[in-house]
């Protein structure tokens, strides 16, 4: 089983990206400039009932507290900038690397580089992999992950009362999949999925829930917007990377010899 800390389904990405990617956009190859759709066009799925909610309050989670992380995180930059594999070895746990999905993934005859490595598609020639690790790299925030003293895991999840949470869950037949976060308080919500539409309401820090039919934008270029609910039982469009979901993959880091380490990855590419 995946660590206690860890919620729910885990989706990859570069954090907020993952959320770009939810059900309703189009994941065919594109041509440059084009948004490929299915034969016929996009078709969305019914739009689910929607009602008033109550609000589930949600606040940032914790940044990691040692000033010797952000030198660490740093040097992560560093690497992915470069695409320097060798450097980036030298940041990865030596023995014990884990890398869990429904179990732990890792080869332990192999090292944690190379564990690292087929766990976020390193080697990808699109660039992909390096971009996880610039992404891990730029956040700042991490939670130890209980009953696995010295490991931290990060981004670490919103602080938020899970009791509430299950009755929200419980209350509008919906998963933890279905809900996310903003990043910030304030986030514009817009009439339509053209992004200079009228901003109807302002998120305030309280979960959203994310519905799944949003069409692709017309414009290729254009930044998506997703399809929300919100608490009063209206609906608008928010900036993708405005939203974090609540279960996403994690990087975990431990500190071997006083120097921190990425000692393994929760989530990652499939087998």
């Amino acid at each position: 089983m995946r660590p206690a800390a860890i919620a729910s389904t885990l989706a990859l990405a570069a954090l907020a990206a993952t959320l770009a990617m939810a059900p309703g956009f189009a994941q065919a190859p594109q041509q440059p400039g084009q948004q490929m759709l299915p034969p016929g066009g996009f078709k969305p799925p019914p739009a689910p009932a929607v009602k008033a909610y109550k609000p589930v309050a949600v606040s940032a989670p914790a940044q990691v507290s040692d000033p010797n992380f952000a030198a660490f995180r740093k040097s992560m930059a560093d690497a992915a900038g470069h695409k320097d594999r060798a450097a980036l070895a030298k940041l990865v746990a030596a023995k014990d690397f884990f890398w869990m999905q429904d179990k732990d993934l890792a080869d332990k005859q192999k090292s944690g580089i190379d564990n690292l490595a087929k766990a976020i598609d390193l080697d990808n020639k699109d660039g992909s992999g390096w971009e996880i690790v610039a992404a891990f790299a730029a956040d700042p925030t991490g939670a130890e992950v209980p009953d696995q003293k010295g490991i931290i895991c990060a981004p670490a999840g919103p602080n938020l009362d899970q009791k509430a949470v299950e009755e929200l869950a419980t209350t509008t037949q919906t998963d933890m999949g279905d809900w996310a976060y903003p990043s910030k308080d304030g986030i514009e919500v817009h009439a339509s999925t053209q992004p200079n539409s009228p901003v109807v309401e302002k998120l305030g820090m309280f979960l959203v829930r994310v519905l799944p039919d949003t069409a692709p934008p017309s414009d290729a270029n254009a930044p998506p917007l997703l399809h929300v609910a919100l608490p009063s039982g209206k609906t608008g469009f928010v900036a993708a990377d405005g939203l974090l979901p609540l279960g996403q993959d994690q990087m975990c880091y431990a500190k071997e010899g006083g120097s921190w380490k990425i000692a393994g990855y929760v989530g990652g590419a499939s087998q």
